[in-house]
């Protein structure tokens, strides 16, 4: 599958930029459970941008990465969809959410009080400002060190034992206060979940995080 055209992403990109990220690529918004990580289980709201330069082989959701697919939508439209749900909480995701300008997002829900949680794979610079940062690197592409030092939450996808080389390469890359977190791969879960556990078992630093929205069959 390609990843994304090049002419399709800049004309996009030039889009968002002249709006100053006044309207977004947007694939979906819902009001959810966040099922990954330390804040599994928590009640929240989810933005899902599209567009995606990175390309997983086990990517989720494939049909994210060309942002032409999906209609720039105003923010404010969003903001208020979030704030008519009752969260106080937005999870903002993709795709990979930090190719687009996300100030005037963030700097929209911080007016409303809505708390800004972000999952990226770190590999654009950082925009907005954001009560949490979920940190998911990717072995085809390192992310920037600012966000590697801003870091909230560190989880790494592992669906080969090469991974967990990947996942300590990170952990020296992120802040002493980061959370750790090894996340077996859905569809080589049952082949690769005895290796994580016996892995957390040995090096007591990292904790597991399953996708416990996918076993309660919600988004």
């Amino acid at each position: 599958m390609e990843i994304l055209n090049i002419s399709a992403k800049n004309m996009i990109k030039k889009s968002v930029k002249r709006t100053a990220g006044k309207k977004l690529p947007l694939v979906e918004d819902f009001f959810s459970i966040q099922g990954e990580g330390l804040h599994t289980g928590k009640a929240s709201y989810f933005v899902r941008l599209g567009g995606c330069d990175i390309g997983c082989s086990w990517c989720d959701s494939p049909d994210t990465w060309d942002p032409e697919k999906f209609p720039l939508t105003n923010t404010d439209d969003i903001v208020d969809r979030i704030i008519n749900s009752g969260s106080d909480s937005v999870v903002i995701t993709g795709g990979e959410p930090l190719m687009w300008n996300l100030d005037y997002l963030c700097s929209q829900l911080t007016k409303k009080k809505i708390l800004a949680y972000l999952e990226t794979s770190g590999v654009h610079p950082l925009t907005g400002k954001w009560y949490w940062i979920c940190l998911s690197p990717k072995r085809n592409r390192e992310p920037v060190s600012e966000i590697c030092k801003l870091a909230d939450e560190l989880k790494v996808v592992i669906q080969k034992k090469i991974d967990f080389d990947w996942a300590e390469k990170m952990r020296r890359q992120v802040n002493e206060n980061c959370r750790l977190f090894l996340q077996p791969e859905w569809n080589n879960f049952e082949n690769i979940i005895p290796e994580v556990v016996d892995y957390v078992k040995n090096n007591k630093v990292w904790r597991i995080s399953l996708q416990a929205h996918k076993y309660m069959n919600i988004p």
